[in-house]
């Protein structure tokens, strides 16, 4: 069977509660699908209307008044605030593999008032209450997905056409109290999370939802191996020269269990200094090899700009005091040493394999998004591979 494209797009209301990271765990673990691409927008009045204009189909098995109550919340509620102008954050997943859209959709739901299972991520997150006259008193759809391939790449082509304009790295979405300052901070969510279908990505993003920041940019990486020796160069240096004593003590030990006899404490320090170094680049080479696929040593000079063959998601936080609580919840480097209730600790198993990364000031999160571009538009890149061309 052919690959298709599927989309989600996760409302503001859904964001603005931080149940994204609940949305994204049940779509991965449940359809099995390719995360292919992801992307924030923050629709302008042209393409709120171009969409909404389209929602309403005969392909869509919802009762027909639900499809009208979800075109009038979108005219309602995806526009520009009427008050400020400001506009409103939505994300958009791309979801690639065999019989995509039908999968996407069976993870969505539909929407009834007499749904109150769980079952799906309408009946979790989403709501449709009427009152005693049966008027409608509140409607809320969670997420949005096309009900058929059809649907889903005349729709894909509307919000592709405005990838570039309306989405990236948001600016001006978040209204701040009087005194206020925010700042932004990079988070990746590491390769380890990927490695078969799991909620775990997911997951992560739910534990950094407690620290009230906003999510205003992500994006599906593969790094590539220049981008891993940049990203993680700084750390070279610590490696090579920072471990002296513990590279000594493990040199000591090895070489005594391995010759039966003992060497003087005194000759530690100078093993230290000798393999240190070693020591550093070979674990700088597996830090570059488990982010991007590919030691240094191993990739041909044509292929070190090139795309990895590991994925892992780019967020940009955006909040006051944003790095110093986006690293608290992520707790230590290693997960041995992280507090319970951290990322690291629930999720992390060594130091290298430890489930995400976050900068650590300000100025390494401006340096590290220089690297990574989140603002990247791999949006429209995947819809145009499986979709072909826009125009």
């Amino acid at each position: 069977m052919a690959q298709e494209l599927a989309y989600l797009f996760i409302t503001p209301y859904s964001l603005y509660k931080s149940r994204t990271g609940g949305i994204l765990a049940r779509m991965i673990s449940r359809t099995g699908l390719d995360l292919a691409a992801a992307r924030m927008f923050a629709p302008s009045l042209e393409l709120v209307q171009r969409y909404a204009d389209v929602v309403v189909s005969a392909n869509d098995p919802q009762d027909r008044h639900v499809q009208e109550l979800i075109r009038t919340y979108i005219l309602k509620n995806l526009v520009p605030d009427a008050k400020t102008g400001r506009r409103r954050r939505v994300m958009a997943l791309l979801f690639r593999g065999e019989d995509a859209v039908r999968k996407v959709r069976a993870v969505v739901g539909n929407i009834a008032p007499d749904r109150r299972t769980g079952e799906t991520i309408r009946d979790t997150y989403g709501d449709l209450i009427l009152d005693e006259n049966n008027e409608v008193k509140y409607f809320e759809p969670a997420v949005m997905a096309a009900p058929s391939l059809d649907e889903a790449r005349m729709k894909l082509k509307i919000w592709a056409q405005f990838s570039d304009a309306d989405g990236g790295v948001l600016d001006n979405t978040i209204a701040y109290r009087p005194g206020e300052v925010p700042q932004r901070t990079l988070v990746l969510i590491k390769p380890d999370n990927f490695r078969f279908p799991t909620g775990r990505p997911g997951n992560v993003i739910d534990f950094f939802s407690r620290t009230g920041l906003f999510i205003v940019a992500i994006k599906v990486h593969r790094m590539s191996v220049a981008q891993a020796m940049q990203f993680y160069g700084p750390v070279l240096e610590v490696l090579k020269t920072k471990l002296t004593d513990m590279v000594g003590a493990r040199a000591r030990t090895a070489l005594e269990k391995e010759f039966g006899f003992a060497i003087p404490m005194t000759e530690q320090e100078r093993l230290g200094e000798v393999v240190s170094p070693y020591f550093g680049e070979h674990q700088f080479d597996n830090i570059v090899r488990f982010m991007s696929g590919r030691t240094p040593g191993d990739c041909p000079a044509e292929l070190m700009d090139k795309p990895g063959t590991e994925k892992c998601i780019a967020l940009v936080y955006e909040g006051p005091d944003a790095v110093r609580k986006i690293r608290e919840v992520l707790g230590p480097t290693d997960p041995s040493k992280a507090p319970p209730g951290s990322i690291r600790r629930e999720f992390g198993s060594t130091v290298l394999v430890n489930a995400a990364h976050a900068s650590d000031s300000e100025e390494n999160a401006r340096r590290e998004m220089s690297i990574i571009h989140p603002e990247e538009n791999n949006f429209r890149r995947v819809v145009e591979e499986v979709n072909g061309p826009l125009n």
